[in-house]
């Protein structure tokens, strides 16, 4: 018997755990969408309102809030940023798996709100490994990057409130997106999520 919902599955990782890279393997599977998360921050130079961030004034998304339309929602640097429930919903009615790649505060809140969400959290192998790609950036200060490296242990002291761990090794990004997916088929098949198995197999449905 087919699945007819799909699963919701919340990813979160550290700084330089390789999210994006992983997250964009496993939409290129028309059975994953990735969840468009709406802002109250300005768009930056060739950002797309409905493409990278559904941009809400925000008196328009305190009132999201107030109607229980966000699925889950943080302030950060004075800008909200949060999922909306509404088109969350749609995706797992179509049968189709959702990401969301938000932070562990938010992961916490949508497994509080959704018991029957997938978290997992995605780490580089190693401490180290994840200094390294950081500083290999090139991109950010000295500042910004202990700053990160200081939220990593924040991040890590919560781990045990995820359903799975995932490290994502140097250049196998490909065989990380290929263990997320088996975590999901597995999911897809556990007791938890079948109904009744015996009704449903000698009524034939």
């Amino acid at each position: 018997m087919k699945q007819k919902n799909g699963l919701l599955i919340v990813v979160s990782g550290p700084a330089g755990s390789g999210k994006g890279t992983v997250l964009a393997d496993l939409i290129q599977d028309e059975n994953y969408k990735y969840s468009i998360s709406a802002t109250t921050r300005a768009p930056r130079p060739g950002e797309v309102d409905g493409v990278n961030y559904h941009f809400l004034t925000r008196e328009a998304f305190e009132a999201r809030i107030a109607h229980g339309e966000m699925l889950e929602w943080t302030e950060y640097c004075g800008n909200y940023y949060g999922t909306p429930k509404r088109e969350a919903e749609e995706v797992l009615a179509s049968g189709c798996n959702l990401l969301l790649e938000i932070e562990v505060e938010g992961a916490c809140n949508v497994k509080r709100e959704y018991p029957q969400a997938v978290t997992i959290m995605l780490l580089p192998p190693s401490f180290a490994v994840q200094e390294a790609r950081l500083r290999g950036r090139g991109t950010e200060s000295e500042e910004k990057i202990l700053a990160r490296l200081s939220q990593t242990r924040n991040e890590l002291a919560r781990i045990g409130a995820y359903d799975y761990v995932v490290y994502n090794y140097d250049g196998m990004a490909a065989e990380t997106a290929a263990d997320i997916r088996a975590i999901v088929r597995a999911e897809g098949r556990a007791m938890k999520r079948q109904g009744d198995v015996s009704r449903l197999y000698f009524d034939g449905e």
